[in-house]
């Protein structure tokens, strides 16, 4: 049974992907789109709702000319307009409650509530934080209606749950988080249009060290980082309440991790196929100078330094051969000759042999 309610999600998902590609049409012509700002405003809608519109496909918008950015087109918001019931048909579409609506709802306590979707049967659409940084699911009102409506659901609304029911809400079972997970990645990959930008969805719920597993390639791995998501909320990434909400965002089943994992192996493939990651251009050895002897330029200034550094020399070598020859000459008996330029120090310093 348990298995059963695994499945709920991905089916839901495929069933809001009846849309899919209308959020990524090509964009249109200059003067026929809005900010999503204005569009809000214009369609009647919270910011909150609006996001949530374009998540389930209710509202087509088209990629801005920046990064991230999204616009919508004149014509989709006259389309909306024109519907049947506006705007409260299209805000009804997007309505999404808290545990305590919902029990309303479906007319049961919020303890049945609470266990209905902790079995994987009630799907959370977004979450928020609440002051005490505890997490508050909501949930589409269409959906829980539907859901009451449907007579196979009598048995979990009214009387005791199953049997093997109890025994996986013994056993601490939650799939609100991966049942959040899995329509989120839908989400964003109906909003992708890139190859590599739907591969960054994918890599936004598995931890970095999974990534790195699968994405073995450094520059592949570098590039496709700068695809992935960041949890919704606002804040600082490293805040306790942005930690908790990449806690919520990262798969933590086995089963979950390797389908993940295989289905980022399988989008990295197709986005390098696509356009390879970029890479630093090749290193060029720069060019072999030329060596010295097939350099004139040095040659010519070797001889500027030589010519100037030799003739001084030989001009002070004139004159202390002219005067150790006027020094060699004999001054008179029994007086010790002094040569050279010792001599000339001594006699100019008074210190002669005949002063000892």
């Amino acid at each position: 049974m348990a298995r059963q309610q695994t499945t709920v999600t991905p089916r839901q998902v495929t069933a809001l992907d009846a849309v899919r590609g209308t959020a990524t049409e090509p964009v249109p012509a200059e003067g026929t789109w809005v900010p999503t700002s204005r569009a809000a405003r214009e369609l009647g809608l919270r910011r909150t709702e609006f996001d949530l519109a374009v998540r389930l496909g209710r509202i087509r918008t088209a990629p801005g000319r920046d990064a991230g950015e999204r616009r919508v087109a004149d014509a989709e918001i006259e389309r909306l307009r024109a519907g049947p019931g506006f705007p409260e048909t299209l805000r009804r579409s997007v309505h999404a409650v808290g545990t305590a609506e919902g029990a309303d709802l479906l007319d049961v306590p919020k303890s049945r509530f609470t266990r209905l979707a902790r079995l994987g049967l009630l799907v959370p659409v977004t979450f928020y934080l609440n002051r005490y940084r505890a997490v508050v699911w909501l949930y589409l009102a269409d959906e829980l209606r539907l859901f009451g409506d449907d007579e196979k659901n009598t048995p979990l609304l009214t009387g005791r749950t199953p049997e093997g029911l109890r025994g996986l809400l013994d056993s601490g079972i939650d799939l609100r988080p991966r049942n959040w997970r899995s329509r989120h990645l839908g989400f964003l990959l109906r909003e992708s249009d890139d190859p590599w930008a739907r591969a960054g969805a994918v890599a936004s719920f598995l931890d970095p060290l999974r990534v790195t597993e699968v994405v073995q390639d450094p520059y592949d791995r570098s590039y496709l980082n700068g695809f992935r998501r960041r949890p919704p909320g606002g804040g600082s990434p490293d805040s306790p309440a942005a930690l908790l909400r990449a806690d919520l965002m990262t798969a933590q089943d086995a089963d979950e991790i390797d389908w993940l994992r295989a289905d980022l192996a399988r989008l990295t493939d197709e986005a390098r196929a696509h356009r390879p990651a970029p890479r630093p251009a090749p290193h060029r050895p720069a060019a072999r100078r030329p060596a010295a002897a097939h350099r004139p330029v040095r040659a010519h200034r070797t001889a500027r330094v030589t010519v100037p550094a030799t003739a001084p020399v030989r001009r002070e070598t004139a004159a202390v051969q002219e005067a150790t020859a006027r020094q060699e000459a004999p001054t008179g008996a029994g007086r010790g000759r002094c040569r050279g330029l010792l001599g000339r120090w001594r006699r100019r310093t008074g210190v002669t042999r005949g002063a000892r």
